[in-house]
């Protein structure tokens, strides 16, 4: 691959606040109903590559002309985004005739082999596929699949990130295909809605379904069509109300990231917890090092607020950098201001982690590492003789971020 693997900001908001994002290199379909939103969700996630300085290379089964209408009702200049290179363009037409054709499905096999060579001529760092559905009317699935499999293996061996648009099935040959697709895919997007438009006074429902990592699970939330804007949702992780006013006037309010409508039975186990659940955990750490002088560390890594302000990172884009840094038996629980990371049975080198955290970042760019770093400090307590709860381990963390005292990346 030409980048490493991490997780990018995808431009969907649901998918960037819950997963953090999508894997560079993953493969990702969005599926939905006309007119629910589905050409504007791609546009969002192709303008993500340019606002990162990269390049998104975008199939165009309709009119152009309809395309550059809709950027515009969302506030994005594609056509300046062409003309600096950061955006191409390719439209593709499906072949003519081709129910008459001897062998149809290989005929359609030339049409998703070419984009191997198209992207070879571009080499894009983001592609999309708007829409895909009249290249996969295959009459044999498993050959769709083998086909599509060995394209995606190519594109995704180069590092890069691919959207495929596709209607919602309107027959159970339909819905074989779709399905065909969706479990080869690293994730999908499903867009319901139950009225002709969707804006704030008719809201649609999107979901998101992990295939490959992402182990945060499934969400869902209402979506509508803002313009100017784009699709936005009204999701938003919530403050758990069990916190105290001094915990939150320290800092250590606890994020909470799950949500009611979250499909459980999906959900892969993950390291993360509640304030108080993280609290217990720690004190029967310290209980055992009481008993065995078996170390644990205790590590807050914090985020300057302004980093949030500037659009360079998120809490929970943080704590998801944090989540791929570390391993499944360690400990996690997002703050307001950070997440605190607990190392059981071990005395662990900040240095290391710090380090395997930026490299975990959404954005490895020079430039954008070396702004986000001065928005994030770490520091680490352990276990020793005289430690006696989780409270007088928080008080030394919060003790130790005095103004040019903390370590930074």
């Amino acid at each position: 691959m030409k980048r490493k693997l991490q997780v990018i900001p995808s431009g969907i908001p649901l998918v960037d606040l819950t997963w953090g994002g999508f894997y560079r290199g993953g493969t990702y379909f969005l599926l939905g109903p006309r007119k629910s939103g589905r050409t504007i969700l791609a546009l969002q996630f192709a303008q993500q590559a340019v606002i990162k300085k990269e390049s998104c290379l975008y199939f165009c089964s309709f009119r152009p002309k309809d395309l550059l209408i809709n950027a515009a009702a969302i506030d994005i200049d594609l056509q300046e985004n062409i003309n600096r290179n950061m955006f191409t363009l390719v439209r593709v037409t499906p072949a003519k005739n081709i129910e008459y054709a001897k062998d149809p499905d290989s005929y359609m096999k030339e049409y998703i082999k070419d984009l191997k060579t198209v992207v070879d001529q571009y080499n894009p760092d983001r592609v999309v596929f708007d829409e895909l559905t009249q290249f996969i009317g295959f009459k044999d699935i498993n050959f769709l699949t083998e086909t599509f499999l060995e394209t995606i293996d190519y594109i995704e061996d180069k590092g890069i990130t691919s959207l495929f648009v596709i209607s919602e099935p309107a027959t159970s040959a339909a819905n074989k295909i779709a399905s065909a697709l969706l479990n080869v895919s690293t994730g999908y997007i499903l867009l319901e809605k139950n009225e002709a438009f969707v804006n704030k006074s008719n809201p649609g429902t999107i979901k998101i379904i992990p295939n490959v990592g992402h182990v945060e699970g499934e969400f869902s939330s209402r979506y509508f069509i803002e313009p100017s804007k784009g699709i936005q949702t009204d999701f938003k992780p919530v403050l758990n109300n069990s916190v105290s006013k001094s915990e939150e006037e320290n800092g250590l309010s606890y994020l909470r990231l799950e949500k009611p409508s979250v499909n459980q039975k999906n959900t892969a186990a993950t390291s993360f917890y509640t304030l108080d659940d993280f609290k217990l955990l720690l004190n029967n750490q310290i209980a055992f090092f009481n008993l065995t002088n078996q170390v644990s560390t205790l590590v807050s890594v914090r985020l300057d607020v302004n980093a949030e302000k500037e659009n360079l990172l998120t809490v929970i884009q943080l704590a998801n950098a944090v989540r791929l840094s570390i391993e499944k038996k360690d400990k996690i629980c997002i703050l307001k201001n950070g997440v605190l990371i607990l190392f059981p049975k071990e005395e662990k080198d900040i240095n290391s982690l710090g380090s395997t955290i930026v490299n975990n970042l959404p954005d490895d760019s020079t430039a954008y590492l070396k702004k986000i770093t001065a928005y994030i400090s770490l520091n680490s307590v352990r276990t020793e003789k005289g430690t006696n709860s989780a409270d007088k381990m928080f008080e030394e963390l919060r003790t130790a971020y005095i103004p040019g005292k903390e370590k930074t990346f």
